[in-house]
């Protein structure tokens, strides 16, 4: 999917949600675990009920890679039944040499057709540029994560003052276009947004962090939103597990329509 094609998803939606599919086997309804493919199954209701309100899906990959064969399928099975017109994102934080990073790039690209990936910029440049060889495909860099860890390195300071994720930033960008990455700003992080903003104006932003973790939509769409609405807002937990009982889709679709209507009220105050 292209820039524009996810604008005018934006738009068309009024929403700028993406739910992610963190499918744990022991967290969804026991009475799923009657079905063959229990995994599928829930994801299946989860997109059935919500798909009207979000513009992008998240499977987070750890989730599936977990259950090793069994896990995959239930993987495919969901992409498959995902519809075309909804941006998805393999959760995969991958991040290794040119020539690995080319096999993530075709494994996850050209195999499963996925929109976007995540990828950790630790090593450098060309462990991200085999991703970027994909048309209208797209390379989702860690910047400032929501996690507690982040402190640990991301806002290290160096001797010219400059955080560690302030100079991804600045190094990064350059790697490709706002046409082809976006960069993962934890909303637990929306007061560095508007900084944020002065090194990338155009590049989308994924926010996760809103809901189960305490970050704020209101001050991430405040401080991260640029003319073209330019954020993707992130839940998962507070979306997918809502519910635990055999109406869990319904009370997902709820808590996904909360969130919608917020999103419809902030993208009417910026004007679009």
């Amino acid at each position: 999917m292209n820039r524009e094609e996810l604008i005018n998803q934006i738009k068309e939606k009024r929403s700028f949600l993406c739910i992610g599919l963190d499918t744990d086997i022991k967290k969804i309804p026991s009475y799923l675990l009657d079905n063959k493919d229990p995994i599928f199954e829930f994801n299946k209701q989860i997109i059935d009920a919500t798909k009207d309100l979000c513009v992008a899906y998240k499977p987070n990959i750890a989730f599936y890679e977990s259950m090793a064969e069994s896990g995959w399928n239930s993987l495919q099975k969901t992409l498959a039944y995902i519809p075309k017109d909804i941006f998805t994102i393999a959760d995969a934080k991958r991040g290794d040499i040119g020539n690995t990073s080319q096999m993530y790039a075709r494994a996850f690209f050209e195999n499963m057709n996925f929109d976007a990936i995540t990828i950790a910029p630790y090593m450098g440049v060309d462990s991200v540029i085999p991703f970027l060889a994909f048309e209208n495909k797209w390379a989702i860099i860690l910047a400032l994560t929501s996690n507690k860890g982040s402190l640990d390195f991301q806002q290290i300071k160096s001797e010219k003052g400059k955080q560690l994720f302030e100079q991804v930033l600045e190094t990064s960008k350059n790697w490709g276009t706002d046409k082809n990455i976006m960069y993962v700003v934890g909303a637990t992080r929306s007061e560095q947004l508007s900084e944020i903003r002065k090194t990338i104006p155009n590049h989308f932003l994924l926010v996760p962090g809103v809901g189960a973790q305490g970050g704020s939509l209101e001050e991430a769409a405040k401080y991260g939103m640029n003319d073209d609405c330019g954020i993707l807002v992130n839940s998962s937990r507070g979306i997918i597990y809502a519910g635990d009982g055999i109406h869990f889709s319904e009370q997902a679709r709820e808590e996904a329509k909360k969130l919608q209507h917020k999103m419809d009220f902030l993208l009417s105050e910026k004007g679009l």
